[in-house]
């Protein structure tokens, strides 16, 4: 079985074509190709909607044929396709599912509807086929903070999400405070690594359910960075007024660097932790765009091996938004006999 993903969700575009070999067998990754819009981007600081999906138009078909290509597959020999339907940037998505429904049509072969968030924890059973269930899964990108609880291969259960900004969004306004450019988080992460987390005392949020007197069984895991971003804030508005308006120097902007993300990353892993104590978890993973941070797969390691609890982090490869993981969610979708219907339409706001 050969299926064909396609990401285009935000700004990148992607293809892949995965095998599943057997039921005793793991999926197989035969090619994984992903255009970046970065560069086009990053002189707005940010991603524009609209010069997305120009570049989504444009690049597709090179990129579909690209990943065909590596992986030695033409066209007829394509059993199923798989695209990402949503959340995402409307005009992005439209443009994957398109182009997968043209297809299909003109193939005559089965299409599978994807949700993102469903790729991203699917990228870790693509590289870790024997994960234990129930496994707790945390989703950190620029765009979602979401814990799931996974009971079985292929079911997830929300526990909680970001009540504000993402993390890594948090991570890109934070390097645009500081003029340090787009996309922060890797910024961020290199200059941490040259400062020291301890040296300034920034906040971290600890959000309990509204009603404190609620069920056990509506416990639930939210994030919140919007304080933390605005600490950050006001620490270089009172360190610029001390400096007489001039740039905070490099071993300050380390330090801030520094102070910020294990503010970050200690929030994560205590929801994470907490929440796998709580459901009983045999196994943690975490996925997305952020899941490729230093500190975070540290700390995560370190944890897991102090608590005897297996972590499992996707390779850097499929951190980042890709087509692999969206065909793999396709074959278990597939499997389950979830077909697409002809009228198909991308949903910027699709829930899991």
């Amino acid at each position: 079985m050969l299926i064909l993903g396609i990401e285009t969700s935000c700004d990148e575009t992607a293809a892949a074509v995965v095998e599943e070999l057997g039921p005793a067998e793991p999926w197989c990754l035969r090619s994984n190709v992903v255009a970046s819009q970065i560069d086009i981007h990053r002189e707005w600081g940010g991603v524009v909607p609209e010069l997305a999906s120009r570049q989504h138009v444009r690049d597709i078909c090179g990129v579909v044929e690209r990943a065909l290509a590596d992986a030695h597959t033409p066209w007829a020999n394509v059993d199923a396709l798989a695209v990402t339907q949503g959340p995402g940037l409307v005009g992005s998505l439209l443009v994957g599912v398109s182009f997968a429904k043209a297809a299909a049509w003109a193939l005559g072969k089965p299409l599978v509807a994807v949700h993102h968030l469903a790729g991203h924890i699917e990228s870790l059973w693509l590289e870790h086929r024997d994960i234990p269930t129930p496994t707790v899964v945390l989703v950190v990108s620029g765009g979602h903070t979401s814990l799931y609880h996974v009971p079985v291969a292929g079911e997830y259960r929300l526990l909680g999400r970001t009540r504000d900004d993402a993390a890594g969004e948090a991570y890109d306004k934070v390097a645009k405070l500081l003029g340090l450019g787009y996309p922060g988080g890797p910024i961020i992460d290199g200059l941490a690594a040259t400062g020291r987390d301890d040296a300034i005392d920034l906040p971290i949020t600890r959000l309990t359910h509204p009603d404190r007197n609620a069920p056990a069984r509506e416990y639930r895991f939210d994030f919140s960075f919007s304080g933390l971003k605005t600490a950050v804030l006001r620490h270089v508005r009172q360190r610029q007024a001390a400096l007489g308006g001039e740039v905070l120097p490099p071993h300050e902007i380390a330090d801030l660097c520094a102070s910020f993300q294990a503010r970050v990353v200690d929030v994560l892993l205590h929801r994470v932790f907490a929440a796998a104590r709580w459901h009983g978890a045999r196994a943690i993973g975490v996925a997305g765009g952020v899941s490729a941070n230093a500190r975070l797969r540290r700390d995560l390691q370190s944890r897991g091996a102090a608590r005897e609890v297996p972590v499992f982090v996707p390779s850097l490869a499929l951190t980042t938004d890709n087509a692999a993981m969206i065909a793999a969610a396709g074959l278990r979708k597939l499997a389950r006999g979830e077909l697409a219907a002809a009228d198909l339409n991308a949903a910027a706001s699709l829930a899991l």
